[in-house]
């Protein structure tokens, strides 16, 4: 089936013969009638990375396959999302292990984008936790692989962008709550000195993230709201909410109607905003007992919210730089205010210790923001770019959709070992627009 599509930047769009599939024999039959293409799941990564002129669909191939109640094992379907896991898993008292700031993407695209969250600096990427999985190389031929079997194959794949091959199985390990609740803490920075300095404060916490004005200069720059979180136990519980401690948060969702017009994205709309959030928070401190959805997913909230970009799209540009350069991140803060290109969303993490073939986290802060897709934006990013390779970081494949082969290869000093794995079993078979434009296992 042809048909438009595009990840959840609405930018690039992709002319795509679009192959769906329930079973593995289908999927053998797909990709025999198929030249090159590439795995897509729920199309929620930002970028191009699962675009091409062919997609194979695995949102038809979503069963679980084994659930060990006892020890948190989790087995299932590539296509399987990770809504549709906590579902299943939160009322018999386990979460994910490492989660995304939505719910709404697939177990492929998890280990595929290697994901990460607020956890990061504790608990890794998502690969940290898997147990094994299958994979389908250009050959149709399924290969078990796990940390240490074809360990080639699984380290490529995780944050390898499909480009190994079509993931079809994974088991994985899931994390031990007594509630479905998170004890919630917030606190108000003044200043991006203030932020960096609680990050440190607080780091044994298990979740942490901030949100950052990017335009406030004088003594209010990088002024931010720190978000900390901890699985609630029982005890800390309301007496409204300890009857049911693992009960599923209610359904309840905004839909984003249409495009809104390119305009209302400005530098006077988004300070604006920026304004009202900070101060809409009278306290220095907040602590409170919520559901884990608004503390993981405040977007997931309101459906299409990527709409309120306009129909031109956005692209998020994610960066990250070394620990010790904060310079750096100061740098690269004053030269987006300076430039007034506006982003409501823009968060601040700090990650841990990883190593990897081409997974995107390394010891260090992380900044994410979201631009319109403007004509000046382009030139704009590649400055960016080069400041960040100045300081020793780099961009999220995941969110990227326009990063030149040279920043990526500067930037992921193991692409020319993933691009010699990716070979061995991917021989020109699965290649997407990212793929292409970033001359990976050519």
């Amino acid at each position: 089936m042809r048909t438009k599509i595009a990840n959840w930047g609405n930018y690039p769009y992709e002319d795509a013969d679009e192959k769906n599939f329930s079973l593995l024999r289908e999927l053998r039959e797909k990709l025999l009638s198929s030249d090159q293409g590439i795995a897509r799941g729920n199309g929620r990564c930002y970028g191009d990375a699962s675009l091409a002129p062919v997609v194979f669909s695995t949102l038809h191939f979503n069963k679980i396959l084994d659930f060990d109640a006892a020890e948190g094992i989790l087995d299932c379907e590539s296509g399987l999302t990770l809504d549709a896991i906590l579902e299943f898993i939160v009322p018999k008292g386990w979460f994910l292990p490492v989660t995304p700031g939505t719910k709404f993407i697939t177990v492929g695209g998890a280990v595929a984008s290697d994901v990460h969250g607020k956890n990061h600096h504790v608990d890794g990427c998502f690969s940290r936790h898997v147990l094994d999985m299958d994979i389908m190389d250009a050959n149709e031929l399924v290969i078990r692989t796990s940390p240490t079997e074809h360990e080639d194959l699984f380290h490529a794949t995780a944050g390898g962008m499909g480009l190994t091959g079509i993931i079809t199985r994974v088991r994985f390990k899931l994390k031990k709550i007594r509630t479905s609740y998170i004890h919630q803490k917030k606190i108000k920075a003044t200043n991006l000195d203030e932020i960096i300095d609680l990050f440190e404060k607080y780091k044994d916490h298990t979740y942490s993230v901030a949100w950052i004005d990017c335009l406030k200069g004088g003594k209010g720059f990088g002024r931010s709201i720190l978000m900390l979180g901890e699985h609630a136990e029982p005890g800390e519980l309301p007496a409204k909410l300890a009857n049911d401690p693992l009960a599923l948060p209610k359904k309840r969702s905004l839909n984003f109607p249409f495009y809104l017009p390119s305009f209302i994205l400005n530098r006077f709309t988004v300070s604006a905003f920026n304004f009202l959030f900070y101060n809409k928070m009278f306290q220095k401190e907040i602590n409170n007992i919520i559901s884990y959805e608004p503390f993981f997913y405040p977007l997931d909230a309101i459906l299409n919210w990527n709409r309120g970009y306009g129909r031109k799209g956005f692209l998020q540009y994610q960066f990250v730089i070394p620990m010790d350069r904060k310079d750096g991140l100061v740098k690269i803060l004053h030269r987006i205010r300076e430039n007034g290109h506006a982003s409501f969303l823009a968060v601040l993490k700090v990650f841990g210790e990883d190593v990897s073939f081409i997974s995107f986290p390394m010891k260090g802060y992380t900044m994410a923001m979201d631009f319109p897709v403007t004509d000046d934006l382009f030139p704009f990013l590649d400055e960016l770019d080069k400041m960040v390779l100045e300081y020793g970081g780099r961009i999220y494949l995941s969110k990227d959709a326009r990063m030149k082969p040279s920043m990526f290869t500067a930037g992921y000093p193991n692409a020319a070992k993933f691009n010699e794995v990716a070979r061995k079993y991917n021989p020109g078979r699965f290649s997407s627009t990212l793929s292409k434009r970033l001359q990976l296992h050519s």
